[in-house]
């Protein structure tokens, strides 16, 4: 008889700013997508401190009532090291606040759930993270280290293997050879183990003067350099999912809805509409400008009529200049 597949958590983001807009509609497609999903549902918030100049809390009641109504859990957690400094860094210090040893899959709030994410074969002992990713960091210097003497220092400086963490089938010293993942989505058994450590390597990282550094961009790269450290330490890597579920089937990190609009599957495009479409949800989306004139004005397909959704632009830069040029751009 085969097992059935560990309860696990989902945990996003939600923010006094447009990360409130987007858990609301992540967790809207949670529900619709992966009704079987029996996890809990987190979206983490953070509180008011020294490390913010504004409170950065949910307050909006009609917005907390709609999450409330999807089953949603608020869990507020403190900043103690990044805040308005570095609010990626929420995703790191929110993981100390969650259940301890329960699986999670933390998701950027940029997403929608596409799929049955309650029938993908995670592996909580193997952590992973999205491979949706391009070379963005580091960008070696033209005196040198080079990708190879910048990832080893890492790892080094962290009695970690190395050797064990590159990609042999790549060339030498091409970005994909090292370990490298895009932060909008990771999973392992344990939020608080993983963010102890995730938190610990990551104000290293920035703190420290490690010289092999020196002339690397942190900001808004730290966290995306420092989790495929964190992954490997505890034993994961690159193959822990199948390739087409997350990133894929099940899940779309679509960061911007003009981008959304004018790159993503015509199914992307109906689950957001479909899940924005409620009344309850609706009327708290009209708060939001990208998503009124976007989504529930139309005007995305105005985007989407802009582009041939099998042959687009290389560049992501060209994308958005067409869209502003047609005064569509929305963020």
């Amino acid at each position: 008889m085969q097992a059935s597949a560990p309860k696990f958590n989902v945990v996003v983001i939600g923010q006094n700013n447009r990360l409130q807009y987007e858990a609301l509609l992540f967790a809207a497609s949670l529900r619709h997508s992966s009704p079987g999903f029996s996890g809990r549902l987190i979206v983490a918030v953070p509180q008011p401190g020294p490390h913010w100049r504004q409170d950065p809390s949910i307050h909006n009641p009609d917005l907390l009532k709609a999450l409330d109504h999807l089953g949603a859990e608020i869990i507020p957690f403190d900043t103690h090291v990044f805040g308005d400094s570095y609010p990626q860094g929420n995703k790191i210090e929110a993981l100390l606040a969650l259940p301890e040893g329960e699986p999670f899959v933390f998701f950027d709030s940029d997403t929608l759930i596409t799929g049955d994410l309650a029938q993908v074969p995670f592996d909580f002992d193997r952590p992973g993270a999205s491979q949706k990713v391009e070379g963005t960091w580091p960008k070696p210097t033209l005196y040198g280290p080079r990708y190879e003497g910048i990832w080893r220092a890492m790892y080094d400086r962290f009695g970690l293997d190395f050797e064990s963490s590159k990609d042999s089938s790549q060339p030498q010293d091409y970005w994909r050879r090292y370990l490298y993942f895009n932060a909008g989505y990771f999973f392992y058994k344990c939020p608080r183990r993983f963010g102890e450590r995730f938190l610990d390597y990551a104000r290293t990282i920035r703190d420290e003067n490690i010289p092999e550094l020196t002339g690397q961009v942190l900001d808004p790269w730290l966290d995306q350099a420092v989790l495929p450290l964190v992954i490997h330490s505890f034993g994961g890597g690159r193959d822990v999912l199948p390739d087409g579920l997350l990133d894929g089937s099940v899940s779309c990190h679509y960061r911007l809805f003009p981008l959304l609009y004018a790159r993503e599957s015509d199914h992307v495009i109906k689950v957001l509409e479909t899940v924005a479409a409620p009344n309850k949800i609706k009327k708290v989306l009209r708060n939001y400008e990208p998503v009124k004139k976007l989504v529930l004005q139309g005007k995305g397909h105005k985007i989407r009529a802009m582009f041939d959704q099998s042959d687009l632009p290389a560049r992501e830069q060209v994308i958005r200049k067409a869209i502003k040029s047609k005064g569509l751009w929305q963020r």
